[in-house]
């Protein structure tokens, strides 16, 4: 809507919309209003951006008023004014100059700018941020459950695993409803062991429990159906129990079942100063060795425990320098053949045993585990020196399992009858009253009526105080299991037969009114007694007196049974404490010190701190995050101040 001339109120001359007049005078900041009112902004940009400084000044001030004002507009001309300069004068000497009455005053151009609505800038929308997923389970302080099947190696695994679990948090406990994780240690030497492992699995996962498994059937067998998606340990991985537990807590499954080896050379299994509970504080079982030479066709332990792998003399004999430290005044030598020891590492089971009795307090004792008669016949004379050591129970377990010699070829136990007959017959003479237990299948396959009157005959010549007879089972997997079996009925018949000749005689009768020193140790089934041993390893039930606990004691026998006998503790008799230090309480754990009970959480891994990691209850854990949150801010302070 401009008129298509202007003039300038300065110079007064009229200019037209397309007049070049602004480009050849010498008064461009006139003509740069008077452009504001007659060319677009983008037009005087374009004109002036080559006019030197000044030129630039007036048009950048101009272009302010313009984008200020609500739109384009033209300055009106005023009147003359005499006192202002001539439009001929050369050159504007301020920029001051150019303010006049007509010009906005700065309010004005706040009010202008009011009137202005900003352009709101649109940001980028972030995406939103990752939720952290954080892990509820903390492992290491759940309640733990552990049922253990089998031998005393087994129990003896089962002691290390609960030492290192308690140790790095966890709570044994001996009620399975309260337990938030059951670990089964298994045994597979008979089906019903199986049996009762495998329903014991059914029922925790019945309950929602995890469930660890160990022992010597998934070692042998991890891919059986019932095992599918359990975490497993191997029985040469005892020493990692705390990591398969931490695993199966968070809801993975771990199996770990090689072999330890070094350099190639297997090793007996895991370290023998780990941490463990002892489920009685008074004795310390020592696995000397595992797997054995042997390979009998109806043994499944063989398919887990492999061949031999033997300790070294030096372990052995600082682990029970330790246990008797600790309390304990028995000691307990296990294997799965203790007459093989030492054979793949060039010693012997008689050499380990004296270095072993050197270590022995007065009072304490050691009984010897079971032993096969093909290793034992050539260290008998040494063996019975050994049995006759005032330490050392007169007591040997030597499985003879059939007593026909055509049944023990097939079973390929590498002896005969006879060789088991001259064991025996050698310790009884040399080691008068020793105590001889043995082992009898009954019902093994191809065994005839004959071969089983054979083992009857065997038995009623040496009446063995401790005899175990065992139905035979056919193992999956073993050659016996493939061999033609004897009928369920004629097997069952055999071992009551066995039995009852078992029972027909009482082995302790004689030793009525004799005068014996007694170890007492245990507590009876019927918590009626306390459990003592002689010196041949018998049963003596004595009265239950919190004092004897622990004590070497003397008793006056007034009454004999088939399993045991009863004993009257001497009035005038001195009670005798072989043990050279207090007992473990029950439930504490071994190898620790007792100011580190209750401390932090230690990574067993750490070769300084093997067999002393602490226990980490509620309020521990509450005072380690506190703690680390405040270390973590010193350090960061520090490095501030460093850098």
């Amino acid at each position: 809507g401009a008129s298509p001339s202007v003039s300038c109120w300065r110079c007064k001359r009229a200019f037209s919309r397309s007049s070049s007049h602004f480009k050849n005078e010498f008064c461009p900041l006139t003509h740069a209003v008077v452009a504001l009112g007659c060319f677009s902004p983008c037009l005087i940009d374009k004109t002036y951006k080559s006019r030197g400084k000044r030129t630039d000044i007036a048009v950048q001030s101009a272009l302010r008023l313009f984008r200020l004002s609500s739109g384009p507009f033209l300055l009106p001309v005023p009147a003359p004014v005499t006192s202002m300069p001539s439009a001929c004068e050369p050159f504007v000497d301020d920029i001051e100059d150019m303010v006049s009455s007509h010009d906005l005053t700065s309010l004005q151009r706040q009010f202008s700018r009011q009137s202005v609505v900003p352009r709101v800038r649109k940001r980028k929308e972030q995406p939103p941020a990752e939720e952290l997923q954080a892990d509820s389970v903390i492992p290491g302080t759940q309640k733990v459950w552990m049922r253990t099947w089998g031998c005393s190696h087994n129990s003896s695994d089962g002691e290390y695993m609960a030492g290192q679990l308690a140790a790095s948090g966890y709570k044994m406990t001996d009620n399975p409803s309260d337990a938030d994780v059951w670990l089964l240690n298994s045994c597979t030497v008979k089906n019903p062991a199986e049996d009762h492992f495998r329903n014991s699995i059914k029922k925790a996962q019945e309950q929602n429990k995890k469930v660890v498994v160990a022992g010597c059937v998934p070692q042998a067998q991890p891919r059986m159906d019932y095992l599918k998606g359990l975490s497993i340990i191997g029985v040469q991985q005892i020493d990692r129990v705390v990591e398969v537990v931490d695993e199966a807590v968070k809801g993975h499954s771990v199996r770990l079942l090689g072999q330890k080896k070094d350099n190639g050379k297997r090793l007996g299994g895991a370290r023998l100063d780990l941490p463990k509970i002892r489920k009685n504080p008074l004795i310390e079982i020592i696995s000397i060795n595992t797997g054995c030479l042997n390979a009998c066709t109806y043994c499944k332990t063989k398919h887990a425990r492999g061949d031999l792998a033997s300790y070294p003399i030096e372990e052995l004999v600082e682990r029970a320098r330790q246990s008797f430290q600790e309390g304990v005044c028995e000691i307990w030598l296990t294997s799965e053949d203790t007459g093989a020891y030492g054979r793949d590492i060039g010693t012997d089971l008689p050499s380990l045993l004296w270095e072993l009795v050197k270590e022995i307090p007065e009072g304490c004792m050691l009984r010897l585990g079971m032993t096969n008669p093909p290793y034992i016949l050539e260290h008998l004379e040494e063996m019975a020196k050994i049995l006759n050591h005032p330490q050392v129970y007169a007591f040997l377990h030597v499985p003879v399992q059939s007593a026909s010699d055509s049944v023990l070829m097939d079973m390929k136990r590498e002896y005969c009858c006879n060789d088991f007959k001259c064991v025996v017959d050698f310790l009884k003479n040399k080691v008068p009253g020793i105590t001889i237990a043995t082992d009898i299948i009954c019902g093994f396959p191809g065994e005839t009526d004959k071969d089983f009157q054979e083992t009857v005959e065997l038995v009623r010549k040496y009446q063995f105080p401790s005899l175990f007879i065992n139905q035979f089972y056919p193992r999956p997997g073993t050659p016996a299991a493939k061999m033609e079996q004897v009928p369920a009925q004629v097997k069952k018949q055999r071992t009551k037969e066995l039995s009852a000749l078992f029972h027909s005689y009482n082995p302790y009768d004689h030793k009525v009114g004799e005068r014996q020193h007694v170890l007492v140790t245990e507590e009876s089934f019927d918590a009626q007694y306390y459990v003592a041993h002689n010196k041949f390893y018998e049963q003596v039930l004595v009265p239950k007196n919190p004092e004897f606990k622990g004590k070497m004691i003397e008793v006056d026998i007034y009454e004999a049974g088939k399993h045991f006998m009863r004993g009257r503790p001497v009035d005038d008799a001195r009670v005798f404490t072989p043990s050279i230090s207090q007992p473990l309480l029950k439930g504490e754990v071994s190898g620790i010190p007792q100011n580190c009970q209750n401390g932090f959480r230690s990574p067993l891994a750490s070769t300084a701190l093997i067999g002393q990691s602490w226990r980490l209850d509620g309020e521990g854990l509450k005072l380690l995050s506190v703690g680390l949150a405040l270390l973590a801010i010193v350090v960061f302070f520090v490095f501030e101040k460093l850098h």
